[in-house]
């Protein structure tokens, strides 16, 4: 059995160190930091080896159509929605959401969370100015804080620590929620029965009555087995902090590989995807499956240069093209960013961010998306994959468990007016609980003709 340690780490795993590295905060105290992260490498992992590579096993059968990803979560946690209660929550809306895409695509839905360390977040600018005073970007809790303050705003390194911790005890909910009677099939299928006494959903009543008569035939012919009461859950984040994800990286000591215990699956992001950046090189050194943001700027000759870059030998589940092209645009661009990688001949699993291609300010100032974007983006994805015979591998978005109003449209028609009566988020706007579901039905049926 292996284990994760912190010997001398494989040669090249600091070289990001030397290299342009952007979004990162400007720390005010460097001996503070070096005592952090000092403190942060020697803390047990939070993931194991064992659990990456199996979730980059699933990835895999994603990217041949074997499998299909739902990746999940909030913008931005704080450390202020810590609870047992709003974990829970979400871990149930995508457990919701996974029934039904099991049974839309027939085939496992691979769940995974934007959980337990999306503490950080890139920004367009890193100052914000009111009423002529100018402070540093809130970048996310494990930087700094939102209230509008130097106090809050300077960065702090100790909040390494506290986003250490918290992402530990998100994780030994997730494990403990995930593990019982609580991800039941039989029990999450009947929290979906109460969303559809709603009269709004009731375009989906027919599509849920099938999935109760599978269900009931499975309980009628004794079927009772592990994979109805417990379910596997991984956790994922963009890797932004670069000193927050090199002291959370371990070495496995039967491989040598070095793994970024942080979390199982890391992303790059649309701002950080540069290949001669710090980002690049860094997560080309470690084993976790890695995705990368590729929004409407992106190129065949960027997509093969990461490939180069991140999975040069063409390992499947190793990487992940996660494409976000604004619903406007998904249909005119993608194609050539596919028909690129399939000419290379080198595996990737596609998944559609259909969020963030998608925002805009309302009318009363509020940012914010349409929820019928956001299923136009996914739809167009759909299409450009069945015209061009490849595989749409999974979905990735930004919800949460909560009743909140961030994003207009859906069902229950979220207006301009209806936004601030529970816009919570601190940054992107997520879907509530309710549009989620109502996604989950829509993204059902297209992956039933897909």
């Amino acid at each position: 059995m292996s284990t994760l340690s912190e010997p001398l780490a494989p040669e090249g795993l600091d070289a990001w160190r030397r290299l342009p590295v952007k979004q990162q905060p400007e720390w005010p105290d460097a001996d503070a930091l070096a005592d952090v992260t000092a403190d942060l490498a020697a803390q047990p992992p939070l993931v194991f080896a064992g659990e990456a590579d199996t979730l980059r096993e699933r990835l895999a059968a994603a990217s041949r159509g074997e499998a299909f990803l739902l990746q999940g979560g909030d913008c931005a946690e704080t450390f202020s929605e810590l609870s047992a209660d709003n974990i829970r929550d979400k871990i149930k809306t995508i457990l919701q959401m996974a029934v039904v895409l099991t049974y839309g695509a027939s085939m496992p839905i691979i769940k995974m969370g934007r959980m337990a360390g999306q503490y950080a977040k890139p920004r367009s600018s890193g100052t914000e100015t009111r009423d002529g005073v100018s402070l540093p970007a809130y970048r996310g809790d494990i930087i700094n804080g939102f209230e509008f303050s130097p106090s809050s705003r300077t960065p702090d390194p100790r909040r390494l620590l506290e986003a250490y911790r918290n992402s530990a005890s998100t994780l030994n909910l997730i494990r403990a929620f995930t593990s019982g009677g609580f991800a039941d099939l039989r029990l999450v299928h009947e929290w979906n029965r109460g969303f559809l006494r709603n009269p709004a959903y009731a375009q989906y009543e027919a599509f849920a009555a099938e999935i109760d008569r599978a269900i009931r035939f499975m309980h009628a012919a004794g079927a009772d087995f592990d994979g109805l009461r417990t379910v596997e859950f991984f956790s994922s984040h963009e890797g932004l902090l670069l000193d927050y994800e090199r002291p959370l990286t371990r070495v496995d000591s039967r491989t040598g590989d070095a793994y970024d215990c942080s979390a199982h699956f890391l992303w790059i992001g649309e701002r950080t995807r540069e290949l001669d950046g710090a980002h690049v090189d860094f997560f080309s050194r470690v084993r976790n499956p890695i995705g990368v943001k590729l929004g409407p700027t992106a190129t065949g000759q960027d997509a093969i240069g990461l490939m180069d870059s991140l999975n040069p030998d063409g390992e499947a589940g190793r990487l992940t093209f996660i494409t976000r092209m604004g619903a406007p645009k998904v249909r005119e661009l993608l194609p050539d960013l596919i028909e690129a990688v399939r000419a290379d001949g080198r595996p990737v699993t596609w998944v559609c961010d259909p969020m963030h291609g998608n925002g805009f300010t309302s009318s009363n100032g509020y940012k914010t998306r349409r929820f019928s974007d956001v299923i136009e983006e996914v739809r167009g994805f759909f299409d450009v994959h069945r015209e061009l015979g490849t595989v749409p591998g999974g979905l990735h978005v930004e919800l949460t468990g909560d009743d909140v109003t961030e994003v207009l449209g859906g069902a229950e028609h979220i207006d301009d007016h209806s936004l601030g009566r529970r816009y919570q988020t601190l940054v992107d706007p997520r879907l509530n609980h309710q549009q989620s579901l109502e996604m989950a039905f829509l993204v059902a049926d297209m992956l039933r003709v897909s």
